[in-house]
């Protein structure tokens, strides 16, 4: 697995197509609990620093899931039922974020401003695609996994 800024050195049409996609609409972030059943969150995650960025609730089943090593996938939300403008998936895993000069990149690169109790995760890249259905041009290269 590889952060989001090393996915982008390797693959920049696809991080890019993928990173406009996170903008668009909520996107649905796929963890496992313990108990091996998945669980689904809507959730806002951006690009900052070179990393890809999610802030959340302290509390958050999602974030439980994440601090103990379980992964993810990463689903952007498409505005209508037609797919319009495509769609992006990644899959990798979380780590929790600490430190205070990294939390301030992400803050400044977020689209809100996060409240100072939640709690910060860069998503590591294992796996990116793109798909679309004919109303926007996709990358050159629509699937990608990590060496």
């Amino acid at each position: 697995m590889v952060t989001w800024g090393t996915f982008a050195d390797e693959q920049p049409e696809l991080a890019a197509f993928g990173a406009e996609r996170l903008t668009v609409a909520a996107a649905y972030i796929a963890t496992v609990r313990a108990n091996g059943i998945p669980r689904v969150h809507p959730i806002a995650p951006f690009i900052g620093g070179g990393e890809l960025l999610v802030f959340m609730e302290p509390t958050s089943p999602k974030g439980r899931d994440l601090r103990e090593g379980r992964p993810y996938a990463l689903h952007t939300g498409v505005p209508d039922t037609f797919g319009s403008g495509g769609e992006f998936f990644v899959s990798g895993e979380g780590a929790l974020i600490e430190d205070t000069a990294r939390r301030d990149i992400a803050a400044a690169a977020a689209a809100y401003a996060p409240e100072d109790r939640y709690i910060l995760f860069a998503l590591t890249v294992r796996e990116a695609r793109c798909n679309g259905y004919g109303d926007v041009p996709l990358p050159a290269v629509t699937r990608w996994r990590a060496p």
